[in-house]
């Protein structure tokens, strides 16, 4: 058992002074007065005085990290996992670019099924799948020899509990409907990127089951008054949520207040969309079998193609803090609350609160991470200066 004293509780829900958490094994028991009460002798104390008490992030866009490509060897989910609550991390999708289909089998049936003995670290929830159904126009930074016509066939297996939660798809190619019909069926969540859908087709792919939006304004054509596209879309259908890059590069912090303004806490998820050289010092990457040159700021192909981002998702609240003027609590929600709900995992995860998994994150004053715990485990101290 682990026994926080004296925090400053703050969740999307919840703000409290001087609060305190008490976990039993994976689960938190109590929250408030009660923790301190029902905490048994023996339990491990934490003084968490000066610090702020948040639920753990949830990244739903993570290409890999620490040297390591999910792609190019899916084999490192575990090794990537372990380290990423250094960023706060305590659940995410481990994303697999557009690469052959036997990719996304040895990822989602060999490896995510291959759980260390004894691991500790970052929950990977199940795959975000991005491809190989997309708009060879907007293909970005995955590899067009992979890309393929949406096929429900080629999707056999695909299914939350056979490791696949998300996939990111161009709602506008011929067989779209069909598939995003089946895979909403089966609980996946399906996301519109990487696309040149029309307002209507978008629209249409939003009423057969899209529910969310890869990367906003990345991947996709720019809102035109005239003919306002994919983005206009994903913007104005509240049942929509949008994931976003707050780095500065991949949308201008002007439009990530616009795109705050209309979609707030409940409708923005942030995400990393982070490579290989997430954690690691400017050089020469892979995102697949891509090569990727990475500054101190960027990671882009040899023709400038932005190749996924080097953005922490901690630092990635800060930025939308900075950016917008929101309130900590809604900062946190579009990496706690909101990502949970859109996975339908609300139950266990996102929020601080009794019966919930115990993923938490002391924080300082200046947000930065301090002690990450994931599941009851302590698996992330920062050294003490």
């Amino acid at each position: 058992m682990i026994l926080i004293r004296d925090a400053t509780l703050v969740t999307p829900t919840q703000h409290a002074e001087d609060a305190a958490v008490l976990t039993d094994g994976r689960l938190i028991k109590s929250v408030g007065h009660d923790a301190v009460q029902h905490a048994p002798p023996g339990a491990l104390e934490i003084d968490a005085s000066g610090l702020l008490l948040v639920p753990g992030y949830i990244d739903l866009q993570l290409n890999g990290a620490f040297g390591d490509d999910f792609t190019a060897d899916p084999s490192t989910i575990w090794a990537v996992s372990a380290g990423l609550p250094r960023f706060g991390v305590t659940s995410y999708l481990p994303t697999i670019v557009t690469s052959p289909l036997e990719t996304v089998e040895a990822a989602r049936v060999e490896v995510l099924n291959g759980r260390p003995p004894g691991y500790r670290g970052a929950e990977p929830l199940g795959l975000h799948v991005e491809g190989p159904f997309l708009n060879i126009e907007k293909k970005g930074a995955h590899n067009p020899i992979y890309l393929r016509a949406p096929d429900n066939a080629a999707v056999s297996g695909w299914s939350p509990a056979g490791g696949v939660r998300l996939v990111t798809l161009a709602p506008e190619l011929p067989g779209a409907t069909a598939l995003i019909e089946e895979l909403a069926s089966r609980g996946v969540v399906v996301s519109a990127g990487h696309s040149m859908a029309s307002y209507a087709e978008a629209l249409a792919g939003i009423a057969a089951g899209v529910t969310y939006g890869t990367h906003l304004f990345n991947a996709m054509p720019s809102i035109n008054h005239r003919a306002p596209g994919l983005p206009a879309a994903l913007l104005t259908r509240p049942e929509v949520t949008v994931g976003l890059i707050p780095d500065g590069i991949h949308v201008h912090p002007a439009v990530i207040a616009i795109i705050w303004a209309l979609k707030g806490p409940q409708g923005t998820n942030l995400v990393s969309d982070a490579m290989a050289a997430l954690g690691m010092p400017p050089g020469a990457y892979l995102l697949n079998d891509f090569g990727v040159t990475v500054s101190e700021t960027d990671c882009r192909l040899a023709d400038g193609t932005l190749a996924g981002s080097i953005l922490p998702i901690d630092q990635a609240v800060r930025n939308l803090i900075a950016m917008t003027g929101c309130s900590l609590p809604e900062a946190l929600a579009t990496t706690t609350t909101t990502p949970a709900r859109l996975l339908g995992i609300s139950d266990q995860r996102g929020d601080i609160a009794p019966g919930l998994i115990a993923d938490m994150l002391l924080l300082t004053p200046e947000l930065e991470v301090h002690t990450t715990i994931a599941a009851g485990d302590i698996v992330y101290e920062r050294i003490r200066q």
